[in-house]
């Protein structure tokens, strides 16, 4: 093995201390939050399309168009 330099060393004991603090724990996974796969954009456009096509056929039925 090689002789390590002392700023090695200080690195490996910060390494060392480190991981020992996190033995015996749980990792704990961060849930991430729900995201849509459909955006804001593509909602308002289905929503223009169901509202606006309802709205056009309520006033074809009222004979206003």
């Amino acid at each position: 093995m090689a002789v390590q330099t002392p700023q090695q060393r200080k690195g490996n004991l910060k390494y060392a201390k480190r991981e020992e603090t996190k033995k015996g724990k749980n990792l704990v996974k961060k849930s991430a939050e729900f995201k849509s796969p459909l955006t804001m954009g593509w909602f308002l456009f289905l929503g223009f399309l169901l509202c606006g096509g309802a709205l056009f056929e309520i006033l074809r039925v009222f004979k206003i168009l």
